[in-house]
């Protein structure tokens, strides 16, 4: 019996809506097993690889790359960088020493977050405690030594602003010696990537303090407890010698990294990552295409003598040919080495006697019109007055 064509369009619209009640509940359940993943009560947190970073090269202080490098944001442990840095410079003023025992007070005691958990009364040296802050992050170790140095943490981390002020950071304020996060009626610590890098700059002139911030894994209390560093860079390039990580919730995965091949030395903050996998390999990255495409060129040596001749009018010698006063290196793009330019800038002629090391001129770099570097030009040696008959005749062009 054969159907007509309306009863059969019927029950083709039949199925068809059968079919798109099956799928749309396929699609329902899947949507329903993809919410019960995620933890109940929390929205979906967005994955953001960093919210600024900077790449430094140490020597120079070039900047090679950024993205929002003066934002101001809260570093959390970084924080620790200024007071190592404080600590470093009394060092070497022979201010304090290693050696110098530490007892932990009641409120050092009392820190939480990452430690090495002092008891009060507890005795350690600063270099024991300065491992446990720079390898371990120790809270409770800043602490202690903050009251060591300056009595009371207040005056600390007012020595920690004066010292930002100094170098120049002006995106920093500080308001705690270890990063937590502010409690009530407390002020949060800012800085930003750039003002990081500057910190940094300064601390890898300490070989000691490179020592604690290259160690993975270090001791505490005599080996009963272990010191692990937080900076996971460590081992994953052999360059990579430091220095300090940060996180707290609100401000994400930060961390300020420091690592050296050959003469080349890179420093590369990220701060805001939504997770530390994500700060590490924008860092990882970073570091590996600039030690790729950037190398320092040698540009002068101290002591190279300059080309032109400068006539001396009263001197005892007619001529005399200055010298650079220190060394010039500059990170260069390896495609960019020949287009530096040298400019010599020292007069022609100079009257009276001539001091040795007596600044005659500069020397000048530039590339791409910009000028990227200055070398002093000064005599290598002592030019006395030439008696008064020589100068009356070398003025009379009679070339003596």
């Amino acid at each position: 019996m054969k159907l007509d064509v309306k009863r059969l369009a019927i029950l083709l619209a039949i199925v068809a809506f059968l079919l798109s009640l099956a799928f749309a509940g396929e699609g329902l359940a899947k949507t329903k097993k993809a919410v019960a993943k995620q933890p109940k009560g929390k929205a979906a947190e967005p994955v953001e690889k960093y919210k600024a970073y900077l790449v430094m090269e140490a020597n120079s202080a070039k900047v090679l790359e950024e993205e929002n490098a003066h934002e101001k944001r809260a570093p959390a442990s970084m924080v620790k960088l200024m007071v190592a840095d404080i600590v470093m410079e009394k060092l070497a003023r022979g201010e304090i020493h290693l050696t110098d025992k530490i007892t932990a007070s009641k409120a050092a005691s009392k820190i939480g977050g990452s430690q090495v958990y002092l008891k009060e009364g507890e005795e350690f040296t600063l270099e024991e405690l300065m491992q446990g802050m720079m390898i371990h992050s120790a809270n409770d170790a800043a602490y202690a030594i903050a009251e060591f140095i300056s009595g009371n943490v207040d005056d600390f981390v007012t020595l920690m602003n004066e010292k930002a002020k100094d170098l120049k950071m002006a995106d920093t304020e500080f308001h705690s010696v270890h990063g937590l996060p502010p409690g009530k009626d407390q002020k949060e610590d800012l800085t930003s990537c750039y003002d990081m890098a500057v910190l940094a700059r300064e601390l890898v002139k300490y070989p000691k303090l490179m020592e604690w911030t290259s160690t993975k894994q270090g001791e505490f209390r005599g080996g009963k407890f272990v010191l692990s560093n937080t900076n996971k860079l460590l081992g994953q390039m052999p360059e990579v010698d430091g220095l300090k990580t940060g996180y707290y919730r609100s401000t994400g995965f930060n961390i300020t990294a420091t690592a050296r091949k050959g003469d080349l030395r890179l420093i590369v903050v990220v701060m805001g990552s939504s997770t530390g996998k994500l700060r590490d390999q924008v860092a990882l990255g970073k570091l590996k295409t600039y030690f790729a495409q950037y190398v320092v060129t040698p540009l002068v040596k101290k002591g190279e003598q300059v080309d032109k001749e400068i006539f001396l009018e009263d001197g005892k010698y007619k001529k005399v040919r200055g010298v650079c006063a220190s060394d010039f290196s500059y990170p260069l793009l390896k495609s960019k080495k020949k287009e530096i330019k040298k400019i010599v800038d020292v007069p022609d002629r100079i009257r009276g006697e001539v001091k040795e090391g007596q600044k005659l001129g500069e020397i000048k770099f530039q590339l791409d019109d910009e000028v990227i570097g200055k070398v002093d030009v000064v005599s290598p040696v002592y030019v006395p007055k030439a008696n008064l008959f020589t100068r009356i005749f070398r003025k009379m062009g009679l070339g003596i």
